[in-house]
């Protein structure tokens, strides 16, 4: 397969979020009219590189209304369209490095791809769900679904501190929780979605050291997949005293919550003092 289209994209909104697993799959094209236009999941600053199965004329390619905004073009004349997205707009992190295009689907090339692509999703949904059956039997993901839920009185949590946050967007009350009898620390986001037309949507959640950035484990649960224009949902997370610990003595640790545009939307720092307090 010969290299057609590489697709460079500048927008920085969110360059500092670079943990987006890099995928290569397959894309087979159809001339259906049921069919929908493929979707390429794109990324501010990443290369995304199309392949397809002939080699191409240089001369006779171009994207249109592109021109001079992308690398130098390398196909046949045929029109081919594509909808871009930011990938954390899809329900897939991962950004499109590479796209490898086929036209005859029964094609050994095409065949072969769409094989591979199967047999790793297969191991990333098996991989799934070996975390989910850990996070099952795990305390501390049990603690913050009780918290996500609003169920505070049935874990051994009480509140210590809080905020409240106006956000672009959003209003957010932050409380960090704490427990005599646990060695843990819990902060809990009630997030009302100011929004008049857009779900609140999470892309990520992080917990860091202050001093480096190295990041620690925590436990995660949201009350919903997506707060609605005006609603409020909870979201929890729970750590263990463990984060705190490093070969130089205590650190301080950061925990900062993204929308999923990458905008960031509360930012707090925890210290060990929190727990058993």
């Amino acid at each position: 397969m010969a290299l057609a289209l590489a697709l460079l994209l500048t927008s920085v909104d969110a360059a500092a979020r670079e943990r987006e697993e890099l995928a290569i799959r397959t894309v087979l094209l159809s001339e259906h009219p049921s069919d929908s236009m493929p979707t390429l999941f794109v990324k501010g600053k990443v290369v995304t590189v199309l392949r397809f199965e002939t080699p191409v004329d240089p001369t006779r390619t171009r994207m249109l209304a592109w021109e001079g905004r992308f690398e130098p073009l390398l196909a046949s004349g045929k029109q081919v369209s594509f909808l871009l997205k930011p990938a954390s707009e899809g329900q897939r992190s991962a950004v499109d490095q590479q796209v490898n295009v086929f036209e005859d689907p029964r094609g050994y090339d095409a065949m072969y791809s769409t094989l591979m692509d199967s047999l790793k999703q297969r191991r990333v949904l098996e991989d799934e769900n070996q975390r989910l059956r850990e996070e099952e039997r795990s305390a501390d993901h049990a603690l913050a679904t009780l918290l996500a839920q609003g169920n505070l009185k049935h874990t051994p949590f009480v509140r210590r501190q809080g905020w409240r946050l106006k956000e672009e967007g959003a209003d957010i009350l932050v409380e960090v929780l704490s427990s005599k009898t646990l060695p843990k620390v819990a902060v809990l986001f009630t997030l009302t979605n100011r929004d008049a037309k857009k779900p609140w949507r999470m892309m990520e959640a992080r917990l860091s050291t202050v001093s480096g950035g190295s990041s620690r484990a925590f436990a995660l649960r949201m009350q919903q997949e997506q707060i609605a224009p005006g609603a409020t949902g909870r979201i929890a997370v729970v750590a263990d005293d463990s984060a705190f610990q490093s070969p130089r003595g205590l650190e301080q640790l950061a925990l900062e919550l993204f929308r999923s545009d990458g905008l960031s939307q509360a930012y707090l720092v925890l210290e060990q003092r929190f727990i058993r307090e």
